[in-house]
């Protein structure tokens, strides 16, 4: 099958680390067949939460907000890569992604995350799942955790250890699952609201 992914990305960071691990999912995503988007808050760069995209009239959001609006409600799942602030995820990140809420419901996501440490963004990945859960969308159960990332990915997203790539398979054949059943779901019994 052939899925829609969104790739969330939140760091404004000068020397962002973390795109190495968006890189690499993407890649990973589209050696898969997937159609991949990449939400880059950076690129996005909505300003602080103000007006969320279903608090404008019809036609009326900025162009930018529409345009990912239409991304994440034709998609069939998410993957979000978070590094690690103080124990929890990126201001950024959130910011971004606060903007929608209906438009992400029944559908899948998957976190990745990072650190340059050893512990690879576990915190933050865990209080992710709470904040993805509460906007519709249910987690898989693993989590793709990188550690030392200024080692473990090359400036392009190339894994600099074998482990990566052998890990990175199971990781998306569970999303490809969740995405499949949930797909197929909306399409034959829409969604309960």
């Amino acid at each position: 099958m052939e899925f829609k992914t969104v790739v969330f990305y939140g760091s404004y960071r000068r020397d962002r680390q973390g795109i190495k691990a968006a890189k690499f999912i993407m890649n990973q995503l589209q050696k898969r067949n997937h159609h991949v988007i990449f939400a880059d808050a950076k690129e996005y760069d909505f300003g602080i939460l103000d007006r969320m995209y279903k608090e404008y009239e019809k036609g009326q959001a900025p162009e930018k907000m529409e345009e990912l609006a239409e991304h994440i409600r034709t998609a069939d799942g998410f993957v979000v890569v978070t590094g690690e602030y103080n124990h929890s995820i990126q201001p950024g990140l959130s910011n971004l992604m606060d903007h929608f809420l209906e438009e992400y419901f029944f559908r899948p996501a998957a976190i990745v995350s990072y650190s340059l440490g050893g512990f690879g963004g576990v915190r933050a990945a865990i209080q992710l799942r709470a904040f993805l859960t509460e906007m519709g969308m249910p987690t898989i159960s693993s989590i793709f955790s990188i550690s030392k990332i200024a080692d473990a990915l090359s400036d392009e997203g190339v894994a600099q250890q074998e482990s990566l790539e052998k890990r990175v398979g199971q990781f998306l054949d569970e999303l490809e699952w969740y995405e499949e059943a949930l797909q197929r779901q909306r399409q034959e019994k829409g969604t309960p609201f």
